[in-house]
């Protein structure tokens, strides 16, 4: 068991110094093309964050465990609202950029939809992952159309964080750009690996399912760049970019990675869904989604209170998987206070704090 740990925790580390290695010797070749870096931060930036996810779901699917595959995104997908925000909220109050309210959460939502649709017959095939992977495209390309009517105050936010590399600096060179891209490439292969063979190994060696290790500790694993990004983001106070890279990395995971894993499954019957999957948990990702709406609108921020509850449904959601796997005797106990109470007294408070908060003015 010491060796499976040793292996999880390499594997954490390599995926990300991996996604690390190849952002930065990507942004900087893209740059120093003359990309600009408003379209490189939409890309790259952006994409680089979710590259363990789909290290990990692709290496699963190869070996055909498609409960860790498709686990780790739905529960980095819940993770990634419920845990980042509510933690990064908590540091500090997070604003929600107008945009993210009308596009881009919608457009979450919307991806979350389509997953469900495709998943309902029990998988997502090639054919499937096509059409997840050809609007992951669509999608960035709209981005990069529409970036170029972006406001020059948003343009100098990413010509602040990302600049060409001077002369001088290491990363400079062509050839060192194209080693930090193999390096990262080389890293998240290997990381997957050791990550998924440790994860069965803890889950035949905890008794539990392999999707449960999958929706819980790879799931937070592979999510790690998401954390450091905006709790980073959070404490220097650039409290949109916090929002905007979850649910940014939340919309990549369902078009991109489930896609992908989808595109190389041809000649299987595809990235299959359990049916625990499909009568839990991708409803649990579907809510969350959909929980964003009336948080974000209302007061257009992401309150301290709005970040506890977050986290403590996230404590909650744990709790219920691993009650659930041992059968445990105040299963259903949690599960009544959880559906009779908590639940309905969210919905209420949210409800009403909404209706109080008539969307006021604020700066974008």
């Amino acid at each position: 068991m010491l060796l499976h740990i040793v292996f999880f925790v390499a594997g954490l580390v390599a995926l990300v110094a991996g996604a690390s290695s190849l952002v930065r010797g990507a942004s900087k070749l893209a740059l120093s093309v003359g990309i600009s870096p408003l379209v490189v931060g939409l890309t790259i930036v952006a994409f680089g964050t979710s590259a363990p996810e789909m290290a990990v779901t692709v290496g699963a699917t190869l070996e055909g465990q498609y409960d860790i595959a498709v686990g780790n995104v739905i529960g980095s997908n819940i993770f990634n609202v419920l845990f980042i925000l509510g933690v990064s909220a908590l540091i500090v109050p997070l604003v929600v950029h107008s945009q993210l309210i009308r596009q881009e959460v919608p457009i979450m939502i919307g991806a979350s939809l389509l997953v469900l649709a495709l998943g309902l017959d029990g998988a997502i095939n090639w054919i499937d992952g096509a059409i997840l992977f050809g609007l992951l495209l669509f999608y960035t390309a709209f981005l990069v159309i529409q970036s170029r009517r972006a406001t020059k105050a948003e343009s100098a936010d990413f010509d602040a964080e990302l600049q060409p590399a001077a002369a001088n600096e290491w990363d400079a060179k062509l050839p060192v750009q194209i080693v930090l891209i193999v390096i990262g490439l080389v890293l998240l292969v290997l990381g997957s690996g050791w990550l998924v063979d440790s994860s069965i190994a803890f889950a035949r060696a905890f008794g539990v399912s392999e999707l449960i290790i999958g929706l819980t500790i790879v799931a937070a694993g592979t999510s790690m760049p998401e954390v450091a990004t905006s709790i980073t983001a959070a404490i220097k106070g650039e409290r949109d970019i916090a929002v905007g890279n979850v649910v940014g990395s939340n919309t990549f995971n369902l078009l991109g990675v489930l896609g992908l894993g989808g595109m190389v499954s041809f000649g299987s019957a595809g990235l299959v869904f359990s049916e625990a999957v499909l009568a839990f948990d991708v409803w649990i990702m579907l809510a969350v989604a959909l929980a964003c709406l009336p948080v974000f609108i209302s007061g257009r921020e992401i309150a301290r209170w709005e970040g506890a509850v977050f986290v403590g449904y996230y404590v909650a959601y744990v709790t219920y998987l691993i009650l659930a796997a041992q059968q445990h005797a105040a299963l259903h106990g949690f599960s009544m206070v959880m559906m009779g109470f908590v639940v309905p007294l969210t919905i209420v408070t949210l409800v009403v704090v909404l209706l109080r908060h008539k969307a006021p003015a604020k700066a974008d």
